[in-house]
Formats: C-alpha cells, sequence, structure tokens
C-alpha cells in the first residue's frame, strides 16, 4: 500500500504541471522581450546576439532555449497574405502581400548575426502595411469599374432576340459538322496528298543515300583488289557481300 501513496503523490503534480507555450505565444513573449530590454533593467540593451538571447528568452520568458532560434526566424522572415477581391461570385485577381516585415531586424556584422527591435517598429509596420492594402484596393475598384464599362460595352448589339438565337444556333451546328468532319478526316489520313508527297521526298532521300554508301563499298573493293591482287569474286566472299549488290 505504501506504493499506491507515491502514486497518488504524483498524481496532483502531474495534474497541475505547466502547460508548454503554443509558437503564437512564444512569438508575442520574445517580442516583448526585445521591447522591454530597450528600457528595462536587468536587460538594458538595444542588440541582441542569438545566443544571449536563447538563455535570456529561457531563463525570463520561459521559452523552450531550442525552439527560440525558430521563433526568430518567424519574426524576422516576411510572411505572405494571399486576399482576392470577389467579383460576381467567381474568385478574381489574386493580391499578394506581406505582413510582420521586420518585427525584429538582422544586420550580420563581421561573423555575427545581431537582431533588435523597438516598440513603435511593429505598429508602423501595420500602418505600411495597411497603406499598401489599401493602394491595393483602390487599383482594384479602378480595374473593377473598367470591366464593368467593357462588359457593358460588349454587351450592346448583344441583346437576346429571335434571331440571334437562330444565329447563334447555326453557328453551333456549324461547328458540329465541322467536329464529325474532321473525326471522319482521321480515317484517311493515310490517303493525305500531302502525308504522301512527304513519304516520297523522304524514299528519295533514302535512295540516294543508299547508293552513295554503294558506291562506297565498289570503291573500296576497287581498292582492296588493286592493292592486295585479288579477285571481286574473293572480295564479295571475305566480306559478305551479295552477288546482286548493286545500284537502287
Amino acid at each position: 500500500m505504501k506504493g499506491f501513496g507515491c502514486v497518488r503523490k504524483l498524481v496532483p503534480e502531474m495534474s497541475g504541471r505547466k502547460k508548454g507555450l503554443s509558437n503564437d505565444e512564444k512569438k508575442v513573449k520574445l517580442l516583448e522581450l526585445f521591447h522591454e530590454s530597450v528600457r528595462t533593467a536587468p536587460y538594458s540593451r538595444d542588440v541582441w546576439i542569438l545566443k544571449d538571447l536563447e538563455k535570456t528568452a529561457a531563463k525570463e520568458k520561459g521559452i523552450v532555449l531550442q525552439t527560440v532560434k525558430d521563433v526568430l526566424d518567424q519574426l524576422v522572415v516576411r510572411s505572405r497574405v494571399v486576399f482576392t477581391v470577389m467579383r460576381n461570385n467567381f474568385s478574381y485577381l489574386p493580391v499578394f502581400l506581406w505582413q510582420s516585415d521586420g518585427l525584429v531586424t538582422m544586420e550580420k556584422i563581421g561573423i555575427s548575426n545581431y537582431f533588435w527591435s523597438f516598440p513603435g517598429a511593429a505598429a508602423i509596420k501595420r500602418k505600411q502595411t495597411l497603406e499598401e492594402v489599401e493602394e491595393q484596393m483602390t487599383k482594384l475598384k479602378k480595374r473593377n469599374v473598367e470591366l464593368d464599362e467593357s462588359i457593358e460595352n460588349a454587351q450592346v448589339g448583344r441583346e437576346e432576340t429571335v434571331e440571334r438565337t437562330a444565329l447563334l444556333a447555326s453557328v453551333q451546328d456549324a461547328k458540329d459538322l465541322q467536329k464529325s468532319m474532321k473525326a471522319e478526316l482521321v480515317q484517311f489520313k493515310d490517303c493525305d496528298p500531302a502525308l504522301i508527297d512527304a513519304k516520297n521526298k523522304a524514299a528519295e532521300i533514302a535512295k540516294v543515300a543508299a547508293n552513295r554508301w554503294t558506291d562506297n563499298m565498289f570503291s573500296l573493293q576497287s581498292y582492296c583488289c588493286n592493292q592486295f591482287n585479288m579477285a571481286s569474286a574473293d572480295f564479295n566472299k571475305h566480306f559478305s557481300v551479295p552477288a546482286d549488290f548493286d545500284n537502287l
């Protein structure tokens, strides 16, 4: 029973264990450390190197030391915001903007990276992002008006009438007929005059090349017979040249 008593003592300790910080909470706390360090003891510093920042963040803000670098990278690196303007229930014109740019500034000096962030930087960056969004929205609204005008102009003379409906039906019938005729034409592609002409030209080129190599063989045969005093029949026998070997 003594062992069970030990278990009972451990249970409340385990249930009361503090929950770890989420990623967003880590970013907030790390950013707080930067801002507090500008004006508050015991840090009282403007610029950090990664090693000191990891130790202080782990000690003062409860951020696991091994995760500080990843959180810092997220504050330094820009994150992209994507939104689309909706027009007539369809997704239209994606817009890409950057947010959280420069919440923490990094500068490489020599072989070391230095990091800093000031309390007003986040507000300034948010204001800049807001201005960019408003500028994009102004451009998109202008583009939207232009497209509406283009649609209205394109619809002039295209009003739904009995004559227009009949003409559109005729166009569709013509397209269907063209499609069926093309499908039928594929069956006779081997009889295509252009294809036959191309094959004849290719055959003529092949014939000229074959005769050229035949002439080369006769030249080699003549050289060997004269050089080594041998009969042409012996040459043909040794080099497996057929008796009816000749130009086409």
